[in-house]
This record gives structure tokens, sequence and C-alpha cells, in this order.
């Protein structure tokens, strides 16, 4: 296949190239900064000469959109939406204009879409979506994407929960603080954690690609979420750490400011079931977060 992945040098744009190349597959990123041959620069907002690009492949694949890992001041919060729609915009310009179009597009989208749930679980169909400012950036990005149907262009949007790897992304710093004996429960405890493995997370995109049946929004998450408590236990005992210090809601509010994020990422509680995926029959390698934490340990 030919593949395009729009803001593909981060870590899951990275482990897609990684694992899309390896199987015989034609990659090419849209990027700022292009550094290697398959790179093409783009500023994310335009329409430019990388619109040929889109001619004749198979996979439109974009991850584009400024982290939320930072303090959600004004300016940020700006740059947080507009990197998210004006991309969305700008690459649906780039389909339309097509002789060709790309069979698929899959657009990054968040399971934080759904409202902080400890006993609910929110699947593609019955999930709770409410009112606040991450759960709004994730439904303006998802009517943006969805707002044009393109004839022979199949759409998904990845509402993806948190996923693991040893290359970036979350767990590279939950295993740092658990190193550093800090790894007990966040405020309460009782938030729940969604996740996925990154092996997962690849071989779910790629069986997406390949099923026609899957399309509209899909829950790129383990089918088994459990409490910010058991997880920081599991994860302190794959360690082999003996102790975990708890961190109290103050605490974290305040270790927030300094380490320039927002308290949220860690106390908002993601319960969040792979309907779809199941449905489809899709097989996960690491279904459970301890096979998860064996194998990247």
């Amino acid at each position: 296949m030919k593949i395009i992945i729009a803001a593909g040098t981060g870590f899951l744009g990275k482990n897609l190239e990684k694992y899309f190349t390896e199987k015989g597959n034609e990659v090419y990123i849209l990027t700022r900064n292009p550094k290697r041959k398959n790179e093409i620069s783009w500023d994310a907002k335009t329409l430019d000469t990388w619109k040929n690009l889109l001619e004749n492949c198979d996979v439109l694949i974009n991850l584009t959109g400024k982290s939320v890992d930072c303090r959600y001041t004004e300016r940020n919060k700006k740059e947080i939406y507009s990197s998210r729609i004006e991309s969305t915009k700008v690459l649906q310009k780039a389909v339309d204009q097509c002789v060709s179009k790309p069979k698929v597009w899959l657009n990054a989208s968040s399971a934080t879409i759904y409202v902080h749930s400890e006993k609910h679980l929110n699947t593609e169909k019955n999930g709770i979506i409410g009112d606040d400012f991450s759960m709004n950036i994730c439904k303006s990005w998802e009517k943006e994407f969805f707002k044009v149907e393109t004839e022979n262009v199949r759409k998904v949007a990845l509402r993806t929960s948190i996923v693991l790897g040893n290359n970036g992304g979350a767990f590279t710093k939950l295993k740092m603080i658990t190193k550093f004996g800090l790894g007990g429960k966040q405020g309460r405890g009782n938030q729940n954690v969604s996740w996925i493995h990154i092996d997962d997370f690849c071989t779910a995109v790629e069986f997406i690609i390949r099923n026609n049946n899957i399309s509209g929004e899909i829950n790129v998450t383990a089918p088994n979420p459990l409490s910010n408590e058991e997880f920081m236990k599991k994860l302190s005992k794959e360690m082999r750490i003996p102790f975990g210090i708890n961190a109290a809601v103050w605490q974290l509010e305040i270790a927030s400011i300094f380490l320039k994020t927002e308290t949220e990422l860690l106390l908002k509680s993601r319960n969040v079931y792979p309907e779809k995926l199941i449905k489809n029959e899709f097989q996960f390698s690491y279904p459970n977060v301890e096979s998860a934490f064996s194998n990247l340990m």
C-alpha cells in the first residue's frame, strides 16, 4: 500500500511508519521539518505541492495536533484547537482535488471525548459525551472530519486511549516516577485508566484499514480498563519497586504547574470499551495490563 501519515514524526507516527514499512508498504510522512527522503514539507494549514502525494494513495492517516500535555493557557488552548481543525480542513481540500482519492482516511481523535466515568463503560454506541474544554475539542475535531462525505473514501475517527510503549508517550514518564518511588495512586485512585499496547495500536490500525465494514468513530483501546490505583500497583510489581508514595490532588495541582501540564491527564476517569473492534473479531495481543507490562519490561 501507499500510506501517507500527516504529522508522522511523533510517538504514534514513528511506530506506525516502522510497522507498515517492515511489511513492505510505501510510507510517506508530512512534516514541518523534513529530514529524510520519505518526508515531505507541509505546515498543516496551507494547500501546497504536498497535495500531489495523496494522488493514488491507499491510506491517509492524520495524527496532527498540538500535544495536550501542556498548561491550558488561552494561547495553548487556541493552538490545540486550531492545529486539529486546520489540518483536517486542508487535508479535506487536498482529498477533494485528487482524481484518484485515498481509499480510507483515518483521523486521530481521543477517548477523552467521553465524560469522567467510574461506573459507566463507554462504547461507541452508548458512550456519554459531555461538555468541557477537552471534550469540546474532540467534538469539534470529529465534526470537521465528518462534515464532508467524500465518495469512495471511507472515514474513521480513532478515539485512542493512552498508548503504552517504550519509545515515547505517557508510559516512559509513568516508569520514571515509579522508579523513584512515586508510583502510588494519583488522587483517590478510583479513576479508570483506558490504555492500549503500542503493538496492538499498530495492528488495530491495519485491521481497520483492511476491514471495509469499519467506519465512523471507533474506540482504539484495550478491552480491560482498570482503576488508577490498580494500574500503578501492577506497574510497581512488574518493575519490582516495593513501595509507591500516593499523591493527593493538591500535590498534583502544584506539581502540574512545575511540570507545565494539567492534572486532568491523570485524574480524569476514562472508562472505554472497544466494542466495534471486538464485534469485528479483532484479536488483542495484550488484552490485559499485566501482559502489556510484562512485554514492555
